[in-house]
C-alpha cells in the first residue's frame, strides 16, 4: 500500500473535526513535517484561526515517533485530548493502518491521592494524622468540598482535578493531594497499585502522543530525574508563555509561615537538640523578615545572611536526624515523616541557594499588606530567588537529542523571530556555531483580513502617561470610545489599580453600560457575562491580555490604557535589563520593549477571533505613535489599518455598533 501523503492525511483530519482547510495550516504542516524528518528546530507563528493544533498533530502522528505536546493552558490541553486527538486518530487510522495511543500527564499534585483520602492528612500541631472529613464541619464549604471529593474518588477513572466539575477550593484539594516530595512512592504506599498519578505515568509510557503542560516540561528539564518518557519530538504550543512558566518553576520562595510549618512538622520526629536548633533559626529569620528591606538584594545584608546560614545548617541537621528516631505511636509514621522531610528540604534548598549567591540568580524581598488578623500578620513577607535568565537552561535542556517545534500566534516581535529566539537560548536565525542550535522561523499568516477587519487607533493627542499619575484625559477618551461602541469593550490595563480606578470612574459616568471588573467574580464567570450582553464592558489586567476568546459583537473595542512595560521596580526585569546593558546590549529593547510587544500582540489578538469580527484596538498612550520604539511595538501586532484620527475612529465604532444591532 502506498504511504499516504501529508495533504491526504491533513484533509482527512480537518474533515473529522469539522474544520476548514486553510493555506496557513497546510504550510505549517509541511514545515513541521520537514523539521521532524530532519531532526531540526522550528518556530512557527500561526495566527488565530489557522488551526495550528492539526498543523502539528498530523505530521507528528504521520512520522510515527513518540511526541510530547506541551501547552500553557488547561483549555488547550482539554481541546487536544477530548476533541482534536480522538477525532484525528480515528480519521488517520485507515490511512496510517495504526491507531496511535495518546495520554495526558501532569504533575503529581494534580491527581487525587488515595492515601491522603483514606488515611488522613498529617497535621502540624500534634503527632499522627487527622481525619479531614471529621475535622471539617459538614455544613461548611470545606466540608462540602471534601465530601464531594470522597464521592468523586469512587467514580473517577483519572483522579485528575481538572476532571472534577464543578471544581473545589485549593484548600480542599490540598487535603487530598500530595507533592512529588511528599509522596511515599508506589512501592511503599498501601494504595500504590491503585494510584491515579502512577496510572497516568504508565499510560504516558505506552502512548505515542503525551499532552502535558509547560510547568511539567520545565520540571523535566530542571530536575535531575526525568518526569516525561523518552521522546523524539517536542511540540510547544502557546510557546510565547514558555519562558515565564519555566522561570516560575525555577523560582524559589522562603516565608516565615513556610519555615514555621517546617519546624512544627519536624519537631516530634527529631531529637530535642535538632528541634531547638531549627526553632531558634526560624525565630531569627522571622525577626528579620519583619524589617522593611529593599526590593532587590544585590548583596545579602550581613544579618540576613547569618540568619539564612543558620536556617540552612539547622535544616541540614534535621534532615540527618529525621530518620534516626522511630516512634510507633505516631499514626502512619512514614507519611508524617515524608511530609516533614519535604517541608524541611524545601526550606533548606532555598536558603542554600540564596546563601550560595550565584551571579546568575536574582534575590529580592517582597512585603504585601497583611490580610486578616494576627494569624496572618506575616503572610505577605517573602524572600524570593529566580534565575536572571532561563535561556541557557533551555538551550542546554530543550534543544538536544530531539526535534523541537514551538508555535504561537505571537512569536514574531518587531517583525522577526530573533527576540523570542534569544529568550529561548537560540542565536540569530541562521547563525552558525557549535553551541548554537540551528533553527528556522516560519510565519504562516492568518486566515483573517486584518486591514479590513480591524483598526489600530493611537490616541496621539493624549498626555504621556506618568507613573501612577491622574489620567483624566485618558478616562475622558475611554468614556467617549465606549459610548461610540455602544459598550462592547474589553479594557486591558497595565495594573490592577488602574483597572479599578477606571471601573469606579466610568460606572458613575456611564451607568447605562455595565462594567465588569476582574477580581469581583471568577474569570470564567466574568467572560461568560461579558459575552452574553453586548452593552457590557470588561476591565482587568494580565490574564485578560491573553485569556479572552469572545468572537462576535460583544467585543468590538479593545482598549489598552498604556504600553505595558514592566514596572521600573520589578526586581527580575530590572536585573535582566541591567545585565544586557553591562554586556553591551540595549537592555530596554531586549527586556522592557520585548515584554511590552508580546503583551500588546496578545492583547490586540483579542479583537478578531472569527472571520466576521470587526472592531478597533485603541491604545491610549501617545508613545506608540511618537516614540522611537513605537514602530517595533506596532510591527509586533496584527496588521490592522492604522490611524490617529479620533473622529474617524468614533464614526467607525458607531457604524460597527449599528451593524451589530
Amino acid at each position: 500500500m502506498t504511504k499516504p501523503s501529508l495533504p491526504e492525511l491533513l484533509h482527512a483530519a480537518v474533515a473529522a473535526v469539522g474544520g476548514t482547510e486553510r493555506p496557513g495550516q497546510v504550510a505549517m504542516a509541511e514545515a513541521v513535517a520537514e523539521a521532524i524528518d530532519d531532526g531540526a528546530h522550528l518556530l512557527v507563528q500561526a495566527g488565530t484561526g489557522t488551526g495550528k493544533s492539526l498543523g502539528y498533530l498530523v505530521p507528528a502522528l504521520a512520522h510515527g515517533e513518540r511526541v510530547v505536546v506541551a501547552t500553557a493552558t488547561l483549555a488547550l490541553q482539554r481541546q487536544l485530548v477530548e476533541r482534536d486527538l480522538p477525532r484525528t486518530v480515528e480519521a488517520l487510522h485507515p490511512l496510517l493502518r495504526r491507531r496511535p495511543e495518546f495520554a495526558m500527564l501532569k504533575g503529581r499534585s494534580n491527581y487525587l491521592c488515595l492515601h491522603r483520602l483514606h488515611e488522613g492528612v498529617p497535621q502540624d500541631e500534634e503527632e499522627g494524622l487527622f481525619d479531614q472529613f471529621e475535622a471539617a464541619a459538614p455544613t461548611s464549604k470545606l466540608g462540602q468540598d471534601l465530601l464531594r471529593l470522597r464521592d468523586w474518588s469512587d467514580e473517577t477513572e483519572t483522579g485528575d482535578r481538572d476532571d472534577l466539575t464543578p471544581g473545589v477550593s485549593d484548600r480542599a484539594w490540598s487535603q487530598v493531594s500530595v507533592s512529588s516530595r511528599e509522596c511515599l512512592g508506589a512501592t511503599k504506599c498501601a494504595y500504590g497499585a491503585e494510584c491515579f498519578a502512577e496510572a497516568a505515568r504508565e499510560r504516558a509510557k505506552l502512548a505515542e502522543v503525551i499532552v502535558t503542560n509547560h510547568a511539567l516540561l520545565a520540571i523535566d528539564a530542571i530536575e535531575g530525574a526525568p518526569v516525561l518518557p523518552q521522546h523524539e519530538v517536542l511540540i510547544v504550543d502557546e510557546a510565547h508563555e514558555l519562558v515565564s512558566r519555566v522561570t516560575g518553576v525555577a523560582t524559589g520562595e522562603l516565608t516565615p509561615g513556610q519555615v514555621n510549618r517546617a519546624v512544627r512538622r519536624a519537631a516530634k520526629l527529631v531529637n530535642e537538640k535538632a528541634a531547638d536548633q531549627l526553632q531558634t533559626a526560624a525565630e531569627g529569620f522571622e525577626r528579620l523578615m519583619e524589617l522593611a528591606l529593599p526590593g532587590r538584594l544585590e548583596e545579602i545584608p550581613e544579618d540576613l545572611g547569618y540568619a539564612l546560614m543558620a536556617l540552612r545548617d539547622a535544616c541540614r541537621t534535621v534532615i540527618s536526624a529525621i530518620g534516626a528516631i522511630r516512634d510507633k505511636s505516631v499514626q502512619d509514621e512514614d507519611a508524617v515523616r515524608k511530609q516533614a522531610l519535604a517541608s524541611v528540604e524545601s526550606v533548606h534548598d532555598v536558603a542554600e541557594r540564596i546563601t550560595h549567591g550565584s551571579e546568575w540568580d536574582v534575590v529580592w524581598y517582597e512585603r504585601h499588606e497583611p490580610r486578616g488578623g494576627a494569624a496572618y500578620r506575616h503572610s505577605g513577607a517573602s524572600l524570593r530567588v529566580a534565575p536572571m535568565s532561563v535561556s541557557g537552561l533551555l538551550r542546554e535542556k530543550l534543544f538536544t537529542d530531539r526535534s523541537v517545534v514551538l508555535t504561537s500566534a505571537t512569536l514574531k516581535l518587531g517583525g522577526d523571530f530573533n527576540g523570542v529566539g534569544a529568550s529561548l537560548g537560540l542565536g540569530p536565525e541562521g547563525a552558525e556555531g557549535d553551541d548554537l542550535p540551528q533553527w528556522k522561523g516560519v510565519d504562516v499568516g492568518s486566515p483573517f483580513d486584518y486591514p479590513r477587519q480591524g483598526i489600530l487607533y493611537v490616541a496621539k493627542h493624549l498626555a504621556r502617561p506618568a507613573r501612577d499619575g491622574d489620567r483624566k484625559d485618558m478616562l475622558d477618551e475611554l468614556t467617549e470610545l465606549i459610548q461610540a461602541a455602544g459598550g462592547r469593550t474589553l479594557g486591558l490595563f497595565s495594573s490592577m489599580r488602574a483597572a479599578q480606578l477606571a471601573a469606579e470612574e466610568l460606572r458613575s459616568r456611564i451607568p447605562e453600560y455595565p462594567i465588569l471588573l476582574q477580581g469581583e467574580e471568577t474569570l470564567g464567570e466574568l467572560i461568560k457575562n461579558f459575552a452574553a450582553d453586548p452593552r457590557t464592558c470588561l476591565f482587568g489586567t494580565l490574564s485578560l491580555w491573553q485569556g479572552v476568546d469572545v468572537p462576535g459583537p460583544s467585543c468590538q473595542l479593545v482598549v489598552m490604557d498604556k504600553i505595558p512595560f514592566p514596572r521600573p521596580d520589578d526586581p527580575l526585569m530590572s536585573a535582566r535589563q541591567k545585565a544586557v546593558e553591562e554586556a553591551g546590549g540595549n537592555g530596554f529593547m531586549a527586556v522592557a520593549a520585548t515584554h511590552a510587544a508580546l503583551l500588546m500582540a496578545q492583547g490586540a489578538g483579542r479583537l478578531v477571533r472569527a472571520s466576521g469580527d470587526r472592531g478597533v484596538v485603541a491604545v491610549l498612550d501617545p508613545r506608540l505613535a511618537t516614540a522611537r520604539y513605537g514602530s517595533y511595538l506596532k510591527a509586533s501586532m496584527p496588521d490592522f489599518w492604522y490611524t490617529t484620527d479620533r473622529n474617524q475612529v468614533r464614526k467607525s465604532l458607531a457604524a460597527i455598533d449599528a451593524a451589530a444591532k
